[in-house]
């Protein structure tokens, strides 16, 4: 069903970061025409492009508050639940996370504050579409809370009714969104940017989306700041021969139901282990409604390597540096102390890609296509900017008097030293 390699899969690394052969040129080009269409002609061209895109002509781009009372008729008690729990875990691994990014030091007579402050604004997309992903929501913008950005607005796409997921919507109203706007792919970006007579321009985009998203925001990247690109959905699982195949297999189908785009793979040292998880999927997928649309995924997207150590599969994983890496071997504590390249590492049986999606404690909105190796999930640290607060003593500046001489002269900067000396001088 899945590819099988036994040598390491260079067609697979080669279209990993930092290789320019992933930068699809024509897709690139389209999306710019669509980026500066929007720039120009604002909430017209957004409109227009919903209607050609989404299929739904809308009046408004703002959701009104109506339609989010509305929304909650539509879900159940469950969801909010849910919904309210993964936006508690978020805020606790965030608010001890932002706890201790802050201290004071007193060096020589020279008292140093190191501290963050909040950006001002931030726009997170949140996709629509095949499913709903209220817990993108909540991912993007509990950190953001936590953070205490001013404004942070939500661009997602309509349904055909007119109106965004019912649950989007009160997962935005649950983590306190200033404002919803119906606006998908790269339209959505490019308002975000740039602003229109409704959407407001913002420091910040992050969220995951398509293709489309995705080279949007490295369109725009110019004149906002942005996530690290957050594609399709990826797993590579890293096991030995005692790993349960079963486990593997329904990992796999899992993340495989994200659709087109994504990448399913397991490295591991027990060719036995590999034929049982291929046979585990067979049978699961037999099961399955969609299981022949998820076989077929597998079967164009999913691979196997085989590998003769657990240093060589963990040396393949830093390479391949996947979104979710499952260790899932007789030590995998010993295993991830090697990891450097991933978005994710979840070690054992018990902790699956699908339960940290809704509900561990920690984000999904992870880097993908490779950019793991320079790139980490969202977190509060994506919504600050670090500052140095710094006063000095007239002792701490006679301390570094000297140094000051020594390195502006070398530099051919002799006022530098002057402003310092002056300070002693009556």
């Amino acid at each position: 069903m899945m590819g099988r390699y036994s040598n390491i899969p260079q067609e697979l690394l080669v279209k990993r970061w930092p290789n320019i052969e992933a930068t699809d040129r024509q897709l690139q080009l389209y999306v710019e025409s669509i980026v500066e269409d929007v720039r120009i002609r604002g909430d017209k061209a957004i409109k227009e492009y919903t209607r050609k895109f989404d299929n739904v002509a809308i009046d408004e781009l703002r959701v009104k508050h109506e339609e989010i009372l509305d929304a909650y008729e539509s879900v159940t008690t469950e969801q909010i639940a849910a919904l309210k729990e993964l936006k508690r875990r978020l805020e606790t691994v965030e608010t001890k996370r932002l706890s201790l990014l802050s201290f004071k030091l007193q060096l020589e007579g020279v008292s140093i504050q190191c501290t963050v402050r909040p950006l001002h604004s931030v726009g997170c997309y949140v996709p629509g579409g095949k499913a709903e992903y209220p817990s993108s929501l909540v991912m993007n913008v509990v950190p953001a809370k936590v953070a205490g950005v001013d404004q942070i607005i939500i661009c997602t796409p309509p349904r055909r009714d007119g109106h965004p997921s019912p649950l989007t919507l009160v997962a935005a109203d649950i983590c306190g969104v200033d404002a919803v706007y119906k606006a998908g792919g790269a339209q959505a970006i490019s308002a975000m940017a740039y602003g229109t007579e409704t959407i407001p321009q913002v420091n910040k985009i992050v969220g995951p989306g398509n293709r489309y998203v995705t080279s949007a925001k490295q369109v725009v990247s110019s004149v906002v700041a942005t996530d690290k690109p957050a594609g399709p959905s990826e797993i590579l699982v890293l096991a030995d021969g005692t790993a349960d195949p079963r486990l593997i297999a329904l990992d796999l189908i899992s993340q495989a139901e994200h659709g087109n785009g994504g990448s399913y793979g397991l490295v591991t040292t027990s060719t036995a282990l590999a034929d049982e998880v291929e046979r585990a999927l067979v049978e699961i997928l037999e099961r399955l409604p969609d299981g022949e649309e998820v076989g077929k995924l597998l079967s164009r997207r999913g691979f196997i390597y085989i590998v003769g150590s657990i240093d060589d599969a963990v040396n393949f994983a830093n390479r391949y540096a996947p979104e979710h890496l499952e260790i899932l071997t007789d030590d995998p504590r010993g295993a991830a102390e090697k990891v450097t390249g991933a978005g994710l590492v979840l070690l054992g049986p018990y902790s699956p890609v699908s339960a940290t999606d809704y509900s561990m404690g920690v984000n999904h909105v992870l880097p993908t296509g490779g950019y793991g190796k320079v790139a980490s999930g969202i977190t509060v640290l994506d919504y600050l900017r670090t500052l140095s607060v710094v006063e000095s003593s007239e002792e701490g500046l006679a301390g570094v008097r000297g140094n000051v001489e020594a390195l502006a002269n070398a530099e051919g900067l002799p006022n530098h030293y002057l402003a310092v000396e002056g300070r002693f001088k009556e």
